[in-house]
């Protein structure tokens, strides 16, 4: 199990980017638009950077959903490698099947 502090922050972290999504996007678009003049550009990056830097979406870590462990994460289905082992061995996915030979 991960430390709870480490989870709380992602969350936290989480919570951030979901709220400032449009505000960064918006922002974004102005400054990739090379029509607009050199200082509205500038005054949008500047706004940019005004932004907390957690609400960015690459300061996310994906985290096992079960345990919180931050490796061996399987996106498809948001669990850690061994998670997906114990949830296969005591049969909880459909399909899932522990090889031996």
């Amino acid at each position: 199990m991960a430390k709870k502090s480490m989870i709380e922050r992602e969350k936290k972290r989480q919570k951030l980017v979901d709220q400032y999504a449009a505000r960064r996007a918006a922002l974004k678009e102005v400054i990739n638009d090379k029509e607009k003049s050199v200082e509205e550009r500038f005054k949008a990056s500047l706004k940019l950077a005004q932004l907390p830097r957690n609400s960015s979406a690459t300061r996310l870590h994906n985290r096992c959903h079960l345990t919180g462990r931050p490796h061996a994460y399987y996106r498809k289905l948001h669990i850690s490698r061994i998670a997906l082992r114990d949830l296969g061995s005591m049969g909880q996915i459909p399909g899932l099947v522990k090889s031996s030979w």
